[in-house]
């Protein structure tokens, strides 16, 4: 746009660019050759404040020059009425299309004198005054005339009041919700009296009834200035008479005040004008899609014959409310606001205020899509208004408060922003502004109250606060209108949302729990009260109970469902997660309903809540990243106990957060036994450098190096959730320190790490046994490393060789660490392998361990550890191969069960296809055994033989809840059958 040249510097200090400004102020008697009139001071700092100063002075130039005898008059009041100025200098300022109006009729500047400018019960009576001129109706090309000035000046007084504040500061501001509650009640008024000419005009006053259903922004009470008035016709009678009424007061109404659009009717603009109200139901039932149900939400009557409106209301509102029953109900909402938003021509796309991303429709589908999907149940929010429905659905804790704020400040926002454009000449719009064009965003702005800051114009500061609240509504839209949880609460029937009725316990025994009764009794207890936590487990519960329904406890997962809510109730952002996080709820209810584990360790530690439902966050972490953490969270820690509290708690999380991607299938066996390992490693670390630290401040010296030597599976990284943490404990006197000193010291560390940690706890068990160290516990907890040399070179046993293949440096002292595993390795891995005698010793021992081990009454082909094909079997083999070849296989010398398995195969030790069931089977075997601990929240070795835990079992096993759980038995069975074959070759025979 071209700029305006400016005139003298001191009509410019009042905001004037138009070099017509001068001699207009001269003209009204506002300006002198010495300058401004002091007398006028108020009226020309009014102007200074207008929108645009120069329309508004233009304005009243035009408005002098039509009507000079009555410009004293003007002038005074805008001098004398600080109100009137405000609206007059406000319209003026902001809409060239009413100041082409004014211009035209000049007595209707008077109408904006009085303490209220807009009077809406007295609307209609207003414009009949215009179309009874002489007490009789006008009809025809008269009528349209009257009405349209009738209807403008009644349009021009709400815009009056909407703009006053902005020119005279302190005068009223009318909220965004009146003023399109009033434009709603002017168009009504329209209505009714165009339906009054239209009857005048056919004269169908006994033959045909009409009711007029307004729909769209008429229905929700929230009109712009320029607006398609969205409507349907209802007819009762001869038809052919009410369809002559609506069609005469659509062309009445359409040519003075805005266009009557119909074609949100049956069958659209292909169906007839007007239908009976069966004829509307029928239509309803059989053929309606889901947009026109949810186009029906808004549909309100508001003109013709009120019984009929009444009825028609009555009729659509039950079919509205149960729209959310209907088969893909959410994705076909979904796909049409997507088909509107790709109608958006890409030029426009960064501009368009209504139909762009981040528009006003993103705010109405998610509105109006949470509406239909919770208002099934709740009444509060079947209202028509948007702004209404989304304070509603704050309230009741469908949406959170400070996103449902958010949203309303930014529609609200976009809404004032789209009156001021189609104020400007009176038409329908809803463009923003194009970035270069500067006069119009300056203009805008103003007259939506923005101001100049920091530095930027007021233009600027319109633009940035635009895109800002674009942002901010798309963000929330597909937050709320693409969130997870509308589908699974839509999928839920209607009648199963009404949670306290008897049929509720029905429905409950039909979805499989065993105790319909306590459930109930649970649900009663999760909803009671009036607050927000009992509305948003309302919302909740419904949805929940349908996937607990697919879980193998239902029961189980209710009730730990309720202790975790109640342990929580006080976690501000618990529930929010659930409501705005469909995936968090779907993940939850699998882990309550199929694991005891995770329900103990939720409750205390509840931020893994909100890693469930992001995948990579869930399994993300490396277990070195975890390690590193751990330990530098321990050592920031004061003193030994808070040392220990750190690790338990971060212990506790980690096991938390790796039992619950376990259990949705997110890590291999692997994974999670080395997770598990680096734990507990990390834990060990971390309190044996506390209590070391401890008793060494103590002391005042430090008498010995300690190092700590992991055996079986923690030696192996083969942790399971429940296994203890096999360990050596060996010290290293200090230069000068006797070695009863130094195991003195040692022992004390090494104690007070045992009981440290395996002090009682919620969480499972942190028991460091030090049974496998030489003469087991008769000897003494701590040996120097001599000691260790002196009795593996004397005494030691096969069996005990055989233990120390596991073993491996973890925690203390590395060199020392180091010398003993080097101090190991001839004794675990013979120089000349083993000969016969002590390969029969180890047959033996495996056969008693076997016998004295089971437990009695235990099915060996259930038994995941001592059972036939089960852990044992594969380790003793995978052991045996060590022991005798380990000096040749360098592949051999490791302490993982299943790089030892590789390691023979490469070796040409036993058949691949030998490995392979090997393999299988330990896997295999060692998920089942963690399964077992997670499903039934201790350490089991023996798969359940049948009921809800086998089920669940199976489940976590990869098996669906329509599968039988004895396939997964029978699979289990024949894989370690396989197994114990290859162990009776490799370890019998070989």
């Amino acid at each position: 746009m071209v700029e305006r040249s400016r005139p003298t510097a001191s009509v410019a200090r009042y905001g004037f660019t138009d070099p017509r400004a001068d001699g207009q102020l001269r003209a009204a008697g506002w300006w002198t050759e010495s300058g401004p009139d002091e007398s006028a001071a108020d009226v020309l700092s009014a102007l200074s404040r207008a929108a645009d100063p120069d329309l508004a002075l233009s304005g009243l130039d035009r408005i002098r020059e039509a009507d000079p005898a009555a410009w004293n008059e003007l002038d005074q009041a805008l001098r004398a009425n600080r109100t009137f100025r405000g609206r007059m200098l406000g319209v003026l300022g902001t809409s060239s299309a009413l100041a082409d109006f004014l211009v035209a009729n000049t007595d209707c500047w008077k109408t904006l004198q009085g303490e209220k400018s807009t009077a809406p019960d007295q609307y209609v009576g207003n414009l009949l005054r215009h179309l009874r001129p002489d007490g009789e109706l006008l009809t025809g090309l008269e009528s349209e005339q009257a009405l349209r000035a009738g209807y403008r000046e009644l349009l021009l007084g709400i815009a009056a009041a909407d703009l006053g504040h902005l020119v005279e500061p302190g005068l009223r501001q009318p909220p965004y919700a009146e003023i399109g509650a009033q434009l709603t009640t002017l168009a009504e008024a329209a209505l009714t009296v165009g339906l009054l000419v239209a009857e005048s005009e056919v004269g169908a006053g006994v033959e045909g009834r009409l009711a007029v259903i307004a729909m769209g922004k008429c229905g929700g009470r929230e009109l712009n200035y320029v607006s398609d008035v969205d409507v349907i016709f209802v007819g009762d009678g001869d038809l052919s008479v009410s369809t002559r009424l609506a069609s005469t007061m659509m062309r009445v109404v359409g040519k003075a005040c805005f266009e009557v659009d119909a074609a949100l009717r049956p069958e659209g603009k292909a169906g007839v004008l007007v239908r009976t109200l069966d004829g509307h139901a029928a239509y309803y039932q059989k053929w309606a899609k889901t947009w026109e149900f949810q186009a029906l939400l808004k549909a309100r009557p508001v003109a013709g014959d009120a019984e009929l409106g009444r009825q028609y209301a009555e009729m659509v509102a039950p079919k509205v409310w149960a729209a959310a029953d209907r088969e893909n109900f959410v994705p076909e909402v979904q796909k049409m606001r997507r088909r509107v938003e790709g109608h958006v021509p890409s030029a426009h796309a960064e501009r368009e205020l209504k139909l762009g991303r981040g528009g006003l429709r993103d705010v109405e589908f998610a509105v109006q899509l949470l509406q239909l999907v919770h208002g099934r149940i709740d009444a509060e929010l079947r209202s028509p208004s948007t702004m209404d429905a989304l304070a509603a659905l704050g309230d009741g804790g469908y949406v959170g408060r400070k996103d449902a704020a958010e949203l309303a400040s930014s529609y609200e926002f976009l809404r004032t922003i789209e009156h001021r454009l189609q104020l400007r000449r009176l038409r329908r719009t809803h463009l923003f502004p194009a970035t270069s064009d500067v006069s119009e965003l300056r203009t805008i702005a103003r007259a939506s109250g923005v101001r100049p800051a920091r530095g930027r114009s007021e233009g600027d500061v319109l633009l940035a606060e635009f895109r800002r609240h674009l942002q901010s509504i798309r963000r929330l839209h597909e937050k709320l209108f693409y969130r997870p949880l509308l589908q699974s609460v839509a999928n839920v029937p209607t009648e199963a949302l009404r949670l306290t009725t008897k049929q509720a316990e029905s429905r409950l025994a039909a979805l499989g729990y065993a105790a319909p009764d306590g459930a109930l009794h649970h649900i009663k207890a999760l909803t009671a009260g009036m607050s927000r936590r009992a509305a948003i487990q309302q919302a909740l519960l419904p949805v929940l109970l349908d996937l607990l329904a697919d879980t193998p406890d239902p029961d189980r997962g209710l009730l730990s469902y309720r202790k975790v809510s109640e342990a929580l109730e006080e976690t501000p952002w618990y529930l929010r997660v659930l409501r705005d996080e469909g995936a968090v709820v779907e993940r939850l209810a699998f882990l309550l309903g199929t694991s005891r584990l995770v329900p103990d360790l939720l409750a205390r530690a509840p931020e893994v809540l909100q890693l469930l439902g992001d995948p990579a966050r869930l399994t993300g972490r490396t277990p070195a990243e975890v390690a590193t953490s751990l330990l530098a969270a321990v050592r920031r820690q004061p003193g030994l106990n808070a040392a220990v509290a750190a690790a338990r708690s971060l212990r506790r999380h980690e096991m938390l957060r790796i039992a619950s991607a376990d259990l949705l299938g997110l890590l291999d066996v692997p994974a999670v036994y080395e997770a598990l390992s680096s734990v507990w490693v990390a834990v060990l670390q971390g309190a044996l450098a506390a209590a070391f630290r401890q008793r060494q401040a103590e002391l005042g010296q430090t008498p010995a190096k300690i190092a700590v030597i992991g055996m079986g599976r923690l030696g192996g990284a083969e942790l399971g959730y429940g296994s203890d943490a096999d360990v050596l404990f060996v010290c290293d006197p200090a230069e000068g320190v006797s070695d009863s000193e130094a195991v003195k010291f040692a022992s004390s560390v090494a104690e007070t790490v045992r009981k440290i940690l395996g002090a009682p706890s919620p969480d499972p068990a942190l028991v460091v046994d030090a049974d496998l160290r030489p003469e087991g516990r008769s000897g003494p907890l701590v040996r120097t490393l001599e000691s260790y040399r002196s009795y593996y070179g004397r005494w030691a046993e096969v069996w005990e060789s055989q233990a120390l293949l596991r073993a491996r440096f973890i925690a203390g002292d590395d060199d020392l660490g180091a010398r003993f595993i080097e101090m190991i390795d001839p004794l675990r891995y013979p120089q000349a392998g083993l000969d016969a005698v002590r390969v029969r010793e180890i047959r033996r021992i495996k056969a008693r361990v076997e016998t004295e081990r089971m437990p009695k009454g235990a099915d060996p082909t259930r038994h995941t550890k001592l059972g036939r094909g089960g852990l044992a079997d594969v380790e003793w083999t995978v052991q045996l191969m060590q022991l005798r070849h380990g000096h040749e296989v360098e592949g051999l010398r490791t302490t993982s069960t299943i790089e030892a398995l590789k390691a023979a195969a490469d070796a040409g030790l036993a058949e691949p296809a030998e490995i392979e069931s090997l393999t299988e089977a330990w896997l295999l075997a060692t998920r089942v055994r963690n399964a077992g601990m997670l499903v039934r929240g201790k350490a089991v070795d023996e798969i359940p033989s049948s009921g809800r835990d086998l089920a669940a079992v199976a489940r976590v096993l990869g098996y669906s809840a329509d599968d039988d759980p004895g396939e997964f038995l029978d699979a289990y069975r024949r894989t370690t059958r396989r197994a114990h074959a290859v162990v009776e070759t490799l370890f019998y025979q070989g």
